[in-house]
């Protein structure tokens, strides 16, 4: 089963809004893990993934910020 959760283009500050929205909801969903009961092992796997995201994200606002037009996105979910 898919699920489109965007697809369309949008102005840079929107896409730059909406991705940097999505990121950050994805940050606090491995913050609230680590708040909780994990393993050493866990937590370390879930603040590597952080910084992956906030690297992400800063490359994102390069590009997008570099392109001051329209943006396509597309994002779909795959749940096998």
């Amino acid at each position: 089963m898919d699920i489109q959760l965007i697809e369309g283009h949008f102005s840079s500050a929107d896409a730059l809004d909406l991705l940097t929205q999505m990121i950050h909801v994805k940050i606090r969903f491995h913050e609230n893990k680590i708040s909780g009961q994990c393993t050493e092992e866990d937590i370390k796997s879930r603040e590597r993934r952080i910084k992956q995201l906030q690297k992400d994200l800063f490359n994102i606002r390069e590009l997008i910020g570099g392109k001051g037009g329209p943006v396509e996105l597309k994002s779909v979910v795959a749940i096998q």
